[in-house]
């Protein structure tokens, strides 16, 4: 293997010497139904300096392409911007390696990486908020980012050619040989950008707003952001762009959008789900349909980061709701997404409490709830596809009213 793979040239002195995952489906419950890569740099000046790693078992493949650049024994530093083991699961044999002069991380991820992987901690170097380095000539500065991702999150930025190494931010899950985002399909860049940051990015708003606003105010001039996943942004217009884009997430401002999630038994709730979707048009809302019996939470979560109203039904069944519904809403109660208008419908045979389990949920949430909870015993009756579709309709109105 060790001829097997390339360095690919970013600037003069920085080369992506990460991996690609063409196989990886499952991202602890996130579908990336087009892969990942894991992105490693190298920087290389009178010192060689490397940042991040890889996840354990792609050590072999980012080996080949650093000795594709330089001999790997050359390495003379490692920045770990980020603890979590897609980018550190091959650091300890790394450094068994290379024996690097030193190991650079945030303070709270020298306690996460001992954790991790029961290292001495005095073999790693902490860097305080702020705090700039000369690394060969080379210069870095460190900008601590918590709870953009994780407590021990980081960036670092090289300022001899003003590379942002930007960790989990602005990445994507998206396997691919082109490095760079201008590089790739544009739609299929921004939908995977969205998808990202949906469903792991969103219940951490308040702290990418803050970073965000940290960071302009370094006034830093940026002419490569350098993701840990996905490509790389090298132009002005991708790199604001992105910005941009999660200046308003981060925020999750209402749209006149409406999501609907529901799985139905014998097609009755299915039933109601189509007239609630005929009453939300009519009140003027753009309505996606998720019929969980063949959609994926990710995807759910993906649209409600633009969407202003929350639509939520199940059969009931065994006195609770469907499993189907039981996953993606236990999945979107802790990922918290913001500003919705909603509420809850179902039907059911007997004792019919998944309405209201629902309901109590999207509470529990914050869904500011539009109407009562909507039950339907059995298969729906044209009066009763009438109020499902005036159901529909109150709701839209009441979201449409907050825009």
């Amino acid at each position: 293997m060790a001829d097997s793979f390339k360095a690919i040239k970013v600037t003069p002195s920085v080369y992506w010497v990460g991996a690609i995952d063409w196989d990886i489906r499952n991202f602890h419950g996130y579908l990336t139904s087009r892969g990942s890569t894991y992105n490693a740099f190298l920087v290389v000046g009178e010192k060689v300096t490397l940042i991040d790693t890889v996840k354990a078992a792609f050590k072999d493949e980012m080996f080949s392409r650093i000795a594709s650049v330089v001999d790997p024994q050359k390495i003379d530093y490692i920045i770990s911007n980020h603890a979590e083991m897609d980018h550190s699961g091959c650091l300890p044999d790394t450094i068994a390696a290379v024996n690097p002069e030193k190991v650079f991380t945030s303070r709270m991820g020298q306690k996460a990486l001992v954790e991790h992987f029961h290292m001495d901690a005095s073999s790693l170097t902490p860097v305080d908020e702020g705090e700039t380095v000369d690394l060969g000539g080379k210069k870095f500065t460190f900008v601590e980012t918590k709870m953009c991702h994780w407590p021990d999150s980081m960036v670092s930025y090289l300022h001899d050619e003003a590379v942002l190494f930007s960790q989990d931010a602005f990445g994507m899950h998206l396997a691919s040989h082109e490095r760079f985002i201008d590089e790739l399909d544009r739609g299929v860049t921004d939908y995977e950008a969205m998808k990202y940051y949906a469903n792991i990015l969103t219940p951490l708003g308040s702290f990418i707003e803050k970073t965000l606003t940290k960071v302009a105010s370094l006034d830093l001039k940026i002419d490569v952001v350098a993701p840990d996943h996905g490509p790389l942004l090298r132009r002005g217009e991708d790199i604001g762009g992105v910005i941009e884009k999660y200046t308003k997430w981060a925020k999750q401002p209402p749209t006149d959008k409406v999501v609907v999630v529901y799985d139905s038994m014998w097609g009755s709730s299915q039933k109601m789900a189509r007239a609630i979707e005929e009453g939300l048009s009519d009140g003027g809302a753009k309505v996606k349909m998720f019929p969980m019996h063949d959609s994926h939470r990710s995807d759910v979560i993906t649209d409600l980061l633009e969407a202003g109203g929350f639509v939520v039904g199940s059969a009931t069944m065994n006195n609770g709701i469907l499993p189907s519904i039981a996953d993606v809403m236990c999945y979107l109660k802790g990922l918290k997404p913001r500003n919705l208008v909603g509420g809850a419908f179902g039907s059911y045979g007997w004792s019919g409490e998944a309405p209201k389990i629902l309901n109590a949920t999207l509470e529990e949430m914050g869904v500011e709830i539009a109407a009562a909870p909507l039950r339907v015993m059995y298969v729906p009756d044209d009066k009763q596809i009438s109020k499902s579709r005036e159901f529909g309709l109150n709701i839209a109105k009441k979201m449409m009213a907050k825009l």
